[in-house]
């Protein structure tokens, strides 16, 4: 009778220690999510306040992604190699301080450097997050449930940081955007310490291979600071850079293929599911990352939107994909599978996108423009959490943090693609129409309408790639 009177106390014990990591997990990763977006509305206020010419300015955005991006692998496997706790709070820790050093910035220099160094701590905390998430939850339903509020705090992450950005910076002043992260990041690392069981890696004598570690990073960061900044340089520059990455890409694999413990086991790459998964993440996250940017510019330079209101205009689709994620998204999988579900919004993606390429130069906010955003903020709550389930479902428990690394690397890649090929679209179309006399107003609009037009087909080959690479044998056979 004792024993099972017990057994009832543990397993409500073990079920809230699981379910309180979750919400630990997730306000970590909300931190860098909010930062990646947060800085874009404030950029004005930052280069007034500490003389940024135009072309510095955007070191303030780039600092931060290059080692964000280029470290998420390497962070990911040492993450399986000293422990993803380990990993997650030392992140914490040293993404705080550089945010308060951000936050108390009174020089160009000390802001950029402090916005690397939160790209490193930031690349720390995320690249371990999917691996302890899916080791939290392996039963198919929970896990299920579990991703679904894990996205839903990314993707409402990603929105409400163009909101947060525009009030604190209106309201208080741009040192805010960072100091905020203060309480929040000290709450969370205690919180982390506290709740999150300890986990012992495999240890750093086990796989670590510098030297491949040192060609996947650089390529990493070579290849974003090429995305970043192609805008900035001439076309011989850019494709001599994107050759070096391509060189470092090469040796990489090369090195991986002879190590005795590489870095990164090729083998993950025959995973079809994992492979496919970070496939059409990059084109869905460009799609979604580059009408953020683009959504953002219409609203203000077509609609004439200030800084707050353009903020508040975006807040119904964090609130949408929220309420859809945590609502719906879990039993829509369980019930549909993840197959389906991805394809379902994947195609509501591709047709908000549609929609809103015909928005036009005396187009309103009701009609032309929120309608759209929600149809895509619908068909993201519905993507994203079962294009997660399927890439990690392609990986080995023991690659969990490599796999976590590498599905957070493809975001960032696919973002920084998105905005790169989506904004330059827009400025170039908008600059030829003004160069043949097209008044501001529709030049702008129709460059904006370009893009728009462009990521629709982005999202369609997107749409197109999962039906055919992820589609598993079992639903063939029942679908026939």
């Amino acid at each position: 009778m004792t024993a099972i009177a017990q057994s009832p106390n543990r397993t409500t014990r073990r079920t809230y220690s699981r379910w309180a990591s979750l919400v630990v997990l997730c306000a970590g990763t909300l931190m860098t999510i909010l930062d990646g977006n947060i800085v874009t509305v404030a950029m004005p206020a930052i280069q007034s306040d500490l003389g940024f010419s135009g072309p510095g300015l955007a070191w303030v955005v780039n600092a931060y992604l290059i080692p964000f991006g280029g470290l998420l692998l390497l962070a990911g496997r040492l993450g399986d190699l000293v422990g993803r706790k380990r990993m997650f709070t030392a992140g914490l820790a040293l993404f705080t301080a550089a945010s308060v050093l951000c936050g108390v910035a009174t020089g160009q220099e000390v802001l950029v450097a402090a916005r690397a160094v939160q790209g490193v701590g930031g690349a720390m905390t995320s690249a371990v997050v999917l691996g302890m998430l899916v080791a939290l939850f392996p039963e198919p339903r929970e896990q299920a449930r579990a991703i679904a509020v894990f996205s839903a705090v990314g993707a409402a992450g990603g929105a409400l940081g163009t909101f947060l950005g525009g009030a604190l910076t209106q309201l208080l002043s741009w040192h805010w955007i960072f100091l905020i992260n203060l309480p929040i990041g000290v709450a969370a690392w205690l919180a982390a310490v506290r709740v999150l069981a300890p986990d012992r890696g495999a240890g750093l004598g086990r796989g670590a291979d510098y030297p491949g570690a040192a060609l996947v990073t650089g390529a990493l960061m070579l290849t974003v600071y090429v995305i970043v900044g192609a805008g900035d340089r001439d076309g011989t520059a850019t494709a001599l850079l994107a050759l070096l990455a391509a060189a470092l890409f090469t040796g990489f694999v090369l090195r991986q293929a002879r190590a005795a413990r590489p870095l990164l086991r090729l083998r993950l790459f025959g995973s079809r599911l994992l492979s496919g998964a970070n496939a059409v993440q990059v084109l869905m996250i460009a799609t979604m990352y580059g009408f953020q940017f683009i959504g953002a510019l219409y609203v203000q330079r077509v609609l004439g939107y200030g800084e707050l209101a353009t903020g508040t205009a975006f807040l119904p689709a964090p609130v949408a994909i929220g309420l859809l994620m945590l609502g719906l998204s879990a039993r829509t999988v369980g019930r549909f599978g993840p197959y389906r579900v991805l394809l379902a919004g994947l195609a509501l993606i591709t047709l908000g996108m549609a929609l809103l390429s015909r928005a036009p130069a005396d187009g309103s906010y009701a009609a032309d423009f929120l309608p759209p955003m929600l149809l895509m903020a619908a068909g993201f709550a519905a993507a994203m959490p079962a294009l997660t389930g399927l890439a990690m479902a392609g990986a080995r428990e023991e690659d969990g943090g490599l796999a976590s690394g590498l599905f957070n690397t493809t975001q960032v890649v696919g973002g920084s693609l998105g905005l790169a090929v989506l904004s330059t679209l827009a400025a170039t179309r908008t600059d030829e129409l003004l160069g043949r006399g097209t008044e501001l107003l529709p030049a702008t609009a129709e460059g904006h309408q370009l893009a728009f037009r462009v990521a629709t087909a982005i999202a369609g080959t997107a749409l197109i790639l999962a039906a055919v690479a992820l589609r598993d044998r079992r639903e063939r056979e029942n679908a026939g």
